[in-house]
């Protein structure tokens, strides 16, 4: 659970996760954050040893964040929850059914498949992302829906082939391509979807959008 800056939603966030009876452990990674969330974080832990913390000594983005994550997870399946409750943990279920089945090493939550509530926001966010998974799936030549969704399950032994290096949000683009190159069979199912405004707490952008194309043309043809 990467998470920075997100006082106001975390601890909710935690104990949503920590009702889901798969739950084994929940590593929290504080990104340098500035307000109070790294208290609240601690403070949680101290009565709930499943709890995990992870404090960065300097901001560096979610995808340093989720590395930080993935090298001390001790699981055989890993979740991504973003602090911010944008995806409902009650999907839980809907990831892992795949990989407890043995038909999937890794799982994508598609906010756009249907099944769930999606909270109705930014136009141009949406056409940005169909483009990006566009791009994507004609430089991996997978069939994705969602590829820049923040919600994936995985085997962490494929987890740990990967070698990741993005820091920032060009870290989902680098993990669909990695993925696509160790040639694991990859499902989808839909998830709900609780998005923000930038007022309530959003913070990817337009640059975000643009280092995410390089991403993909970049990591296309980068096998390591």
């Amino acid at each position: 659970m990467p998470a920075f800056n997100e006082e106001r939603t975390i601890e909710s966030c935690l104990r949503a996760v920590l009702l889901q009876p798969l739950v084994l452990e929940v590593i929290v990674v504080d990104d340098c954050s500035a307000d109070g969330t790294l208290s609240v974080v601690r403070k949680f832990a101290e009565s709930e040893p499943r709890v995990r913390v992870v404090a960065c000594p300097k901001n560096r983005g979610k995808g340093a964040a989720l590395r930080e994550g993935f090298a001390v997870c001790t699981g055989e399946v890993v979740i991504v929850q973003d602090a911010d409750l944008e995806y409902d943990p009650d999907d839980y279920p809907k990831l892992l059914d795949p990989i407890l089945k043995g038909h999937a090493d890794a799982v994508l939550g598609s906010r756009f498949l249907g099944g769930g509530p999606r909270r109705v926001l930014f136009f141009w966010h949406c056409m940005g992302n169909k483009f990006l998974t566009f791009l994507s799936n004609c430089m991996t030549g997978l069939n994705l829906s969602d590829m820049e969704t923040g919600y994936k399950a995985m085997r962490l032994a494929v987890l740990r082939r990967l070698r990741l290096t993005e820091n920032r949000f060009g870290i989902e683009p680098e993990i669909m391509a990695k993925l696509a190159h160790l040639r694991v069979p990859i499902y989808e199912v839909p998830v709900s979807y609780y998005g923000r405004t930038y007022a309530e707490g959003k913070k990817i952008g337009w640059k975000d959008g643009v280092r995410a194309i390089w991403c993909i043309i970049k990591y296309a043809f980068a096998r390591s």
